[in-house]
């Protein structure tokens, strides 16, 4: 997927650079497996047959890749998740603008909390406080 495509959308760019992420991380496990996989004489013709499967496969995925983007399916695909993507993002607007005053309230009490156990710690136990900072006991 280009930049452009996405360029309206970072966040679905985002989530794709994620998910390429995700398959190079499973790349780099399943090379690492067939590497020790390897290292075994007997192993060696049953990982051929299987590097084999896994390289028609990443074609035919490849493939599709291409041939759905293209695809009047592929552009209605398109045209549907950017539309259900913007009602996304207009139903989290909506959500935030109910929630944010309580979500305000709820930090500034929060707040007020850490500013009271951080007077309390600056006071120590006894009430005085000592040059490095702790209270004496």
């Amino acid at each position: 997927m280009s930049d452009e495509k996405t360029e309206g959308h970072p966040e679905s760019s985002e989530a794709w650079r994620e998910v390429g992420q995700q398959f190079k991380s499973l790349g780099d496990s399943i090379a690492a497996a067939f590497r020790s996989a390897w290292e075994d004489e007997g192993n060696r013709q049953h990982v051929e047959e299987l590097r084999d499967g896994l390289q028609s496969l990443v074609n035919e995925v490849g493939q599709a890749i291409s041939d759905g983007a293209a695809s009047p399916e592929g552009r209605r695909a398109r045209a549907e998740a950017e539309r259900a993507a913007q009602s996304a993002h207009e139903a989290v607007k909506k959500s935030w603008t109910d929630v944010e005053p309580h979500v305000i309230s709820s930090l500034e009490k929060v707040s007020a909390e850490l500013r009271r156990a951080i007077d309390g710690l600056k006071s120590g136990p006894s009430g005085s406080s000592t040059p490095d900072g702790e209270g004496t006991v």
